[in-house]
């Protein structure tokens, strides 16, 4: 699975968009088994910052309890789409867990 993985990461980093949307495509079919992996490359990638926002849109759709603080993390994030998916991500996880961090940023303001 690494290697599929690997060869999807290589495809979302070039510059090429189709290439980028067949990365992530292959991605998103499989991102709750990468959960793991995209939560490294997310947390590991300070440069670009629309592979960071797909990372998380991969991170969140996995709805893995895996990545609970990670898109928890980010509802603090100063860029709104990040924000977006961790509500997302959150809202999908159905966990008790999840549930209390939304409530929390809603009940401080940090998100509405």
């Amino acid at each position: 699975m690494v290697q599929g993985f690997d060869a999807a990461m290589r495809l979302m980093r070039n510059r090429d968009p189709q290439c980028q949307e067949d990365g992530f495509a292959q991605l998103r079919a499989h991102a709750a088994d990468y959960i793991a992996a995209l939560i490294e490359q997310f947390e590991n990638e300070q440069q670009d910052q629309g592979l960071r926002r797909w990372l998380l849109q991969l991170i969140a759709e996995a709805e893995s309890p895996a990545a609970l603080s990670v898109l928890a993390a980010q509802l603090d994030s100063a860029d709104e789409s990040l924000r977006g998916w961790a509500i997302t991500g959150l809202t999908q996880l159905t966990t008790p867990e999840a549930r209390s961090t939304l409530w929390h940023a809603r009940a401080n303001g940090t998100i509405a």
